[in-house]
C-alpha cells in the first residue's frame, strides 16, 4: 500500500503541502489577548488573505497540490460520522478551557445545529458570548459569564500549519503543543488522519500522538533525509520529547539518527526553524545569533543504544561538522541571515529571514521583506520565490512556518 504521507527530507521536490488560509480568527481579539494567544500584533484580515492567496498559487505555480486544512477537517467529520463528531466537539469543548456548568450545554447546542464546515469555522474563529442567548442557572457559569467575551478563544496560530503536526517518513507526529493557545489545534490533524478518506486506513505510522505530556512542536523536527532528524531544543520542545520520538523512530529501523540542537529559548527563536533551515543538498541558513564563540552550539547526536530502547549521546559544538559527518558531505555551506551583520541579521530574523521553504533542491520560498537576505541566497546560487508579507509576518512565522509538507520526491 502507497501511504498518503511521503516526506524524506527537507528539500525534495514539493508534491503536496498542507495549508489554512488565514479566517476571521486573525482578527477577532484585542491587544489584550495578544500575549495569551501568542500574537504581537492584529494583521489586517483582507490583505493577509491576499497574501495567503499569492504565497499558494505560487505553490501550485511550481507543480504543488495545495490542501486545506479547514476543508480536510471538515470532510473529515463527514466521512466519521455522528460519533465521531460528538467525540470531537466534546474534546474541543473540554479542551477550550471555558466550557464548564451549563455553558458547556448551551455552547455545545449551538455549535451542533451547523454542518460540519460552519462547525469547524466557527471553532476556528471563536465563540463570542453575545453569540449565544444564555441565561446562566448554576453559580460557576454565572461567574465565568462577567469579564471575558468569549466563551472559546479563537484559534490565530492555525495558519502556522508546520506546528501541530509534522510529517516524517511515511508517518507524522501529531504533537502536544507547549501553550494553550495552540493545543487544541493538533485535535484538527487527528480527526484527519483517523477519519479523512485520503488518510485512514492507509497504512500512515503515528509516531507520537498528542496525548503524551511532554510537548513538541513540528516548527523544531527537521527532517534531513531519509534517515536523519535534526530536532530544535527550544521554548516550544523539551528533551524529553525529543528522546521519546527518537525511540519511536529508532525502533521502525528506518531513522538511525537525530541531531538536537540547542537553540535561546525566547519568543523570536521558538523553532528551531525560526533560525535554521536545510535549502539544498549542501545548502543551510542559520541566523548568527544563536552561535556563540567561534560559532559553536550545543549539540547532541542521538542513536540507538547498544540495548533496545536505550539511546547513545554525542555532545559536541561544530554545528558544521555535526552535519557533515551525519549527512556524509565533504563540505556544505552555512548563510548567515542578513549577511551576518548584527542589526540586519536581528531585523530579518524577526520577520522570518531563516525561516525558507524549499520547494526542491536549490529552490526556496521566501518574504520578500527580507531583501538582504533573499539576496544572500541567490548569491549562493539557489532560485528564491518572493512572496508578499507585510500582514502575514505580523504572526512570526514566514513560508515554513505555514506549510506543512505532506509529499515530497525523494532526493
Amino acid at each position: 500500500m502507497t501511504s498518503p504521507i511521503h516526506v524524506t527530507s527537507e528539500i525534495g521536490k514539493l508534491k503536496t503541502v498542507l495549508l489554512k488560509r488565514p479566517g476571521r480568527e486573525i482578527e477577532n481579539f484585542t491587544p489584550d489577548m495578544m500575549p495569551r494567544l501568542l500574537f504581537d500584533d492584529i494583521p489586517y484580515l483582507p490583505i493577509a488573505q491576499k497574501e495567503h492567496d499569492y504565497f499558494a498559487d505560487t505553490l501550485r505555480d511550481n507543480g504543488i497540490e495545495v490542501l486545506y486544512l479547514e476543508k480536510l477537517a471538515a470532510e473529515a467529520l463527514d466521512a466519521g460520522g455522528d460519533k465521531v463528531r460528538d467525540d470531537f466537539l466534546e474534546q474541543m469543548l473540554t479542551e477550550s478551557g471555558y466550557a464548564t456548568g451549563t455553558i458547556h450545554d448551551a455552547l455545545k447546542e449551538y455549535l451542533d445545529s451547523m454542518n460540519n464546515q460552519d462547525m469547524v469555522n466557527k471553532i476556528m474563529e471563536g465563540v463570542r458570548k453575545n453569540e449565544i442567548d444564555f441565561v446562566p442557572t448554576d453559580l460557576v457559569s454565572a461567574a465565568e459569564t462577567e469579564d471575558y467575551e468569549f466563551y472559546m478563544d479563537p484559534m490565530p496560530n492555525l495558519y502556522f500549519t508546520r506546528d501541530p503536526s509534522a510529517c516524517i517518513g511515511e508517518g507524522l507526529s501529531i504533537n502536544h503543543m507547549t501553550f494553550a493557545a495552540r493545543q487544541r489545534e493538533s485535535l484538527f490533524n487527528e480527526i484527519i488522519i483517523d477519519h479523512h478518506p485520503r488518510f485512514a486506513n492507509k497504512g500512515v505510522h503515528v509516531w507520537r500522538d498528542r496525548n503524551h505530556d511532554t510537548r513538541i512542536e513540528g516548527g523544531d523536527e527537521l527532517v534531513l533525509n531519509d534517515h536523519v532528524m535534526a530536532i530544535g531544543v527550544s521554548q516550544r520542545t523539551s528533551a524529553d520529547a525529543i528522546q521519546d520520538i527518537a525511540k519511536n523512530l529508532f525502533k521502525d529501523g528506518h531513522f538511525d539518527t537525530v541531531i538536537a540542537i540547542k537553540i535561546p529559548h525566547n519568543h523570536a527563536m521558538m523553532h528551531l526553524d525560526t533560525v535554521f533551515t536545510m535549502i539544498n543538498y549542501d545548502q543551510f541558513t542559520v541566523h548568527p545569533g544563536i552561535l556563540g564563540e567561534g560559532g559553536h552550539i550545543d549539540t547532541w547526536t542521538i542513536t540507538p543504544g547498544k540495548n533496545e530502547g536505550e539511546l547513545h549521546l554525542e555532545h559536541r559544538t561544530d554545528l558544521k561538522a555535526v552535519l557533515k559527518d551525519a549527512l556524509k558531505l565533504d563540505d556544505l555551506d552555512l548563510i548567515p541571515t542578513g549577511g551576518g551583520d548584527p542589526i540586519i541579521a536581528g531585523r530579518e530574523q524577526w520577520n522570518d529571514g531563516s525561516n525558507t521553504l524549499a520547494i526542491a533542491p536549490g529552490v526556496v520560498v521566501t518574504y520578500n521583506r527580507n531583501y538582504v537576505s533573499n539576496d544572500l541566497l541567490r548569491k549562493h546560487g539557489l532560485k528564491v520565490l518572493e512572496v508578499i508579507s507585510s500582514e502575514l509576518s505580523r504572526g512570526r512565522g514566514g513560508p515554513r512556518c505555514m506549510s506543512c509538507p505532506i509529499v515530497r520526491e525523494d532526493i
